[in-house]
């Protein structure tokens, strides 16, 4: 699982009452860990309801650090599965980092957390994340309509693509250039030593060292 090797029982619902805590301070209380069962199915149910996607994945993951079905890791999980439902619909999510977004400012997050709880509806976190959402968008507009070195290129797609990727993938991020210009740009980062190359021909994959 997404979680294992990193806490203790990764995917099983948490047995215990949990709660977060900044500082000093409790933020949040989640729900008793008998209810868990029962509010992660109707969360589930929601997302087969007519509500269009950006409304539904801002509830859903509202939902998921209210509910805080684990002991840890609700976070993380709760803004990969924003990234999945809005991919579902709209694909260039595919290619917006939320965790790299939110951690630049997670006050602003954690502020918006915490005011829907305390108004009992998501209202203030919907509003919070479709900010992030229109802001995000708007830097991949602008970025798509600049030009960068090959350096500047290959340091944007280490930061929104960890994992390993072929040529392909890594033309799917810059439309705009060519093969050639694309094989180039994978050798100088193999030479620079932030690449690695598995593979030959069209088998060819890479991997950020």
């Amino acid at each position: 699982t997404l979680m294992s090797g990193l806490i203790d029982k990764p995917g099983v619902y948490r047995k215990q009452g949990v709660g977060i805590v900044k500082g000093s301070k409790v933020e949040h209380l989640a729900p008793p860990h008998q209810n868990v069962p029962g509010l992660m199915k109707d969360l589930f149910a929601y997302l087969k309801t007519d509500e269009i996607e950006l409304i539904k994945s801002c509830v859903f993951h509202y939902e998921m650090e209210f509910i805080h079905p684990f002991i840890d890791g609700n976070g993380r999980m709760g803004r990969l599965w924003q990234t999945l439902i809005l991919m579902s619909k709209y694909p260039v999510f595919e290619y917006i980092p939320f965790e790299t977004l939110i951690s630049q400012d997670q006050n602003k997050y954690y502020t918006a957390l915490a005011t829907s709880d305390k108004e009992g509806k998501s209202t203030q976190f919907i509003v919070y994340m479709l900010v992030v959402i229109d802001e995000s968008l708007a830097d991949l507009l602008t970025f798509n309509n600049r030009t960068f070195t090959t350096e500047q290129r290959l340091d944007y797609f280490q930061s929104v693509h960890k994992k390993e990727f072929t040529r392909k993938d890594y033309m799917n991020t810059f439309k705009d250039i060519s093969t050639s210009t694309a094989s180039r740009d994978l050798k100088k980062g193999i030479e620079l030593g932030i690449l690695t190359k598995q593979g030959e021909m069209n088998k060819s994959r890479y991997v950020f060292s």
